[in-house]
């Protein structure tokens, strides 16, 4: 085994294990962790002896809860160079995951958010347990869904996406499962059984239907979804054509469901909600690299605003729950004001 300490990485029998090591952090990702998890699947790309990877995490509480947001605010707002550089590399691996050639296993066991997200839905095998909480949270800290959500929420049923990206809403294990965050569930105390199974294997020509038996083996039915009871309401009204329509149609609608996703939907950054909604609907039409790309071009302008530091520092830091979003309102934040998010850079990710 070789330790970097916060992410640590084994060979057991055919599988490359990687197990996230910062469970009193809730395992959030840190600049030095996106290079050593990229670096070790670059070199294990190339390896005929690894022929899967399997992603866990220490502890019960989370797989992974984001980025360190409070190195990233602290480093941003001293100017530091810090930001751009963990974005740019947590992209590069992102980017990796997504194109790895071999099946890819996610154990998303606990909290999984952004950062998270990104190190996990982007594989071939997406594993839920009872303990599954999912979110893309972003428009909350004037940030958006980022890590290839321009790529993977577009592409989820209906309007699902857009739902989950602009609310940042939370879903539980039957939800994920539900949406296609994760395809099945298997119990958080048959994990290590499915680990031992999977390492003990000896694999022949197709791995990913092998571990697709496997995992059979081992799943249980999903619990209850109880998203599903809303589907064709949130399909109905995120289709609209902006953001402000949305709303306007959540709160037209008598339904407790609705109402309660408008008056959400107008605690986020103003600015965050009209980036992610054109993000979704671009991202849609591009291939991953194209998103990732459009994502590095939206992210270095957010390090350099004020949304992401105020949303911080009122979500992580100060913790009053009361940010003062600049702009205050939708209507005030105009075309142009978006669109410059999405201008080419000088240096591009790709």
């Amino acid at each position: 085994m070789s330790m970097e300490g916060e992410i640590l990485f084994e060979r057991a029998g055919e599988i490359g294990l990687v197990t996230l090591n910062r469970p009193k952090a809730l395992n959030a990702l840190t600049h030095e962790m996106c290079l050593a998890f990229d670096a070790r699947l670059k070199e294990w790309e190339t390896d005929a002896t690894v022929r899967a990877v399997l992603v866990r995490a220490a502890g019960e509480k989370a797989f992974c809860a984001g980025g360190d947001i409070v190195k990233l605010y602290n480093e941003g707002r001293a100017g530091s160079d810090y930001p751009l550089s963990f974005y740019r590399d947590e992209y590069y691996l992102n980017t990796r995951i997504k194109h790895f050639p071999k099946p890819y296993i996610a154990l998303i066991d606990g909290i999984v958010m952004g950062g998270g997200v990104g190190v996990s839905v982007h594989g071939s095998h997406r594993i839920a347990t009872e303990r599954t909480l999912f979110a893309m949270p972003e428009t909350g800290i004037g940030l958006f869904p980022d890590v290839g959500g321009s790529y993977f929420l577009p592409r989820l049923e209906g309007q699902l996406g857009m739902y989950l990206g602009l609310t940042g809403a939370r879903l539980k294990a039957g939800d994920s499962v539900f949406a296609g965050i994760a395809q099945v569930l298997v119990e958080a105390d048959r994990l290590a059984a499915l680990t031992d199974s999977l390492t003990s294997h000896r694999f022949g020509e197709d791995a990913a239907a092998e571990i697709d038996a496997i995992i059979r083996d081992h799943a249980a039915p999903a619990p209850e979804m109880p998203l599903a009871a809303h589907r064709a309401l949130i399909d109905r009204h995120f289709a609209k054509d902006t953001v402000e329509e949305i709303v306007k149609s959540l709160q037209s609608d008598a339904d407790e469901f609705a109402q309660k996703t408008a008056a959400t939907l107008l605690t986020k950054s103003p600015t965050s909600l009209k980036l992610t909604y054109q993000q979704l609907r671009r991202g849609a039409a591009l291939d991953f690299n194209n998103c990732m790309r459009m994502e590095f071009r939206m992210v270095s302008r957010i390090v350099k605003g004020v949304d992401f530091y105020e949303g911080t520092r009122a979500t992580v830091i100060d913790k009053d729950q009361s940010p003062n979003w600049n702009p205050p309102t939708l209507e005030q934040v105009s075309a142009a004001d978006v669109e410059a998010y999405f201008a080419p850079l000088e240096k591009e990710l790709y």
